[in-house]
């Protein structure tokens, strides 16, 4: 039997706890012999990274206790955290980063002992970091990304690619780590070795550009004792953002660029294009599979993200699409492109092979992400691990519609429309129902259509959920990706807007009943939504940025501490479009109430912008709560943290749009 009750007021089975229970996924998926390994999210145990392995007999085994934590703070996002290979013995060998002090460790699982260091801890600034590992058993050593702070400040910091030993001697002597690239280049990612051992290769760009602007790819000999010499730029460019590269079995170089405006795979010879220009300005190498508007890649906001990995017998396992991640194994040679089978709309940029299989993380809107195999000499996908199991009757989940909208100048946007859904309850004819709208982070990223607990937790009580892949997103080109540029806090307002006023336009929404949402830079298009606009009757900020001209002059970390530069444009030249654009200073316009969430341990969005954001609002009367979390970076990875912020949301809106509910804490708005 069906109840009819108002939108927003309708029971759901779905509480803050389960959602909390279900935040995040699993990530960084490897091979360490025949078994699967990868990171899963505990927040339960303190929002900490566990390190899992798949044995040959199918369970599922956590490598390391509490309160290890396998997690990189490499450009704060981190990136691949662990590797792992067989020893002399055929045993585990395991190395990886432990999030709390951010040494490398290695690790014999099988072995009984505990984890031992494999490198010191640096009392300078954020001390010494380590990503994108690659264990060479033979060698004696791991290589991979360092990143060592030279002083106290975030930008007093420099990133090479080192070789560090496997036996310890590093631990407590830095002296005993080899550099192997120079430090000409801000960023780089972690080599990848040829087939034959005797080049290697990785992606470096600089300030200010950001990675999804122009990135070169340089590679280097490497001698017998492991130096790297020669190293030259081969392909890619200011204007061009390679986002992978991988060798094949042929000694060419594979490789992910945008150089036509769209990421796609291409192949290139380092004989032939040896000698290319400093800053890596070459022809695009050959173009795998003709052309046509999709993704091949993505952007890379973590060191060491694999959109793709060649099998044996030339063939190449790819995600590609259009707005999603589908996964298909291409054929070069013979310019065919085959999709995998199975239920799985969006695939996470970690795949793994192992010989003809391809495991990778996989959602859908009816599923959560869970590990999945694809045997590419039959066909046949199937879920190896972290399978979805539903804590609920599907019935409550949430019925996506992908839409595309009509924004300013007649342009496309792209967006995800949940209407409010329940088995159990329906709204009186003709009601049209609450909506909030989400802005997603990035603001160079993309919302991918999968099932969301937190999603599902709103629309199951009434309330629909717009999210938005405003310009600006990654996943349909360049071109799309590029309307951002110096338009931050004008496209990414104006298309939320244009989404929500066309919902209420069609009579979906209730134009009186609007609120916005979002994290990082969703935080941001939040703010500078309910500054700029009177659409919204409330909205939800969580971990933004607040203060642009503060943000630029040195307020956040390295890795983003020029992004405003294309973004916003150069501060120099145009110092008043920050403060014009800034949440901060538009303080008084602001005319609705909102919730204001933040860690007190964020880096890259610190605190300091949320207090000075209070302060002028203050002056203002504007209803409002202020939730700060102990403990918490930029991202909350806590349980308490997650209910305490998902439960005080809902009361945010309950009481915005009088709808009466008694199942959350009621949120205290001050003035």
């Amino acid at each position: 039997m069906v109840t009819t009750a108002p939108y927003g007021a309708w029971p759901s089975p779905i509480d803050a706890r389960l959602v909390a229970a279900h935040d995040g996924r699993p990530e960084y998926l490897g091979v360490v012999g025949d078994e699967v390994w990868w990171t899963e999210p505990r927040p339960e145990e303190g929002g900490r990274r566990a390190l899992v392995r798949r044995t040959p007999e199918g369970a599922e085994q956590s490598v390391l206790p509490p309160p290890w934590n396998v997690r990189s703070r490499v450009i704060e996002y981190g990136g691949q955290p662990w590797a792992g290979a067989l020893d002399a013995d055929g045993a585990p060998l395991v190395v990886f980063v432990h999030f709390a002090d951010q040494r490398l460790y290695a690790y014999a699982p099988d072995g009984g002992g505990e984890p031992r260091p494999l490198t010191p801890v640096s009392a300078v600034g954020g001390g010494l970091r380590w990503v994108d590992p690659v264990v060479l058993p033979d060698r004696g050593e791991v290589w991979c990304v360092l990143e060592e702070f030279t002083g106290e400040g975030p930008t007093d910091v420099r990133r090479v690619l080192a070789a560090v030993p496997l036996d310890g001697s590093a631990a407590e002597n830095r002296g005993a780590i080899r550099e192997l690239s120079d430090d000409r280049h801000r960023f780089v990612t972690g080599p990848r070795l040829s087939p034959d051992g005797g080049r290697a290769a990785w992606i470096a760009w600089d300030h200010p550009r950001m990675p999804w602007d122009g990135t070169v790819v340089m590679v280097a000999e490497v001698t017998g004792d492991g130096a790297f010499t020669g190293a030259r730029a081969l392909v890619g460019g200011a204007e061009e953002a390679v986002a992978q590269i991988e060798w094949a079995a042929d000694g060419s170089l594979l490789y992910v660029s945008d150089a036509d405006g769209w990421w796609e795979l291409r192949s290139a010879d380092p004989d032939l294009a040896a000698g290319a220009g400093a800053d890596g300005s070459t022809t695009p190498g050959r173009r795998l599979y003709p052309a046509r508007q999709e993704e091949f890649g993505g952007p890379l906001w973590k060191v060491g993200l694999r959109w793709f990995l060649p099998l044996e017998g030339g063939t190449i396992a790819t995600l590609h699409g259009h707005g999603t991640n589908r996964l298909g194994i291409l054929d070069p040679v013979a310019g065919e492109l085959v999709d995998a089978a199975g239920p799985w709309t969006e695939w996470a940029p970690s795949l793994a092979v192992h010989g003809t299989r391809v495991i990778g993380i996989a959602a859908s809107p009816r599923s959560s992400y869970e590990i999945v195999e694809l045997d590419t000499l039959t066909g046949r996908s199937r879920v190896i691990a972290a399978r979805h199991v539903d804590a609920l009757d599907p019935a409550y989940y949430p019925e996506p519609q992908i839409r595309t909208f009509t924004g300013p100048d007649g342009r496309d946007i792209h967006a995800h429309v949940y209407p409010p859904h329940s088995p159990t309850h329906a709204p009186p004819d003709g009601e049209p129902a609450p909506f909030v709208v989400w802005a997603h982070g990035g603001p160079t990223g993309h919302a991918p259509l999968v099932l969301d607990l937190e999603i599902a937790y709103f629309t199951s009580r009434g309330f629909g959920v717009a999210e938005v892949n405003y310009g600006g997103s990654t996943g349909y080109g360049r071109e799309y990706r590029e309307r951002l540029r110096e338009q931050w806090g004008v496209v990414d307002v104006e298309d939320c807007a244009a989404v929500a006023r066309a919902l209420a336009d069609e009579g979906t929404a209730d134009r009186s009943r609007l609120a916005i949402r979002g994290g990082s830079a969703g935080g941001w298009t939040t703010a500078a939504s309910l500054t700029g606009t009177d659409l919204y009757a409330c909205g939800t900020i969580s971990y933004p940025v607040l203060d642009l001209t503060a943000w630029a002059g040195g307020e956040t970390h390295d890795f983003e501490s020029q992004y405003l530069e294309s973004l916003v444009g150069p501060l120099a030249e145009v110092p008043d479009r920050y403060r014009d654009r800034s949440p901060l200073h538009q303080a008084d316009r602001i005319s609705a109430p909102f919730l204001l969430l933040q860690g007190l341990d964020d880096v890259i969005c610190p605190p300091a912008q949320a207090e000075r954001f209070l302060a002028e609002v203050a002056r203002c009367g504007i209803p409002h709560a202020y939730l700060s979390f102990e403990g918490e970076g930029h991202g909350f990875r806590r349980e308490d943290t997650i209910v305490r912020a998902v439960e005080a949301e809902l009361s945010l809106y309950a009481q915005t749009f009088g709808i009466a509910r008694t199942d959350v804490p009621t949120l205290e708005l001050g003035k």
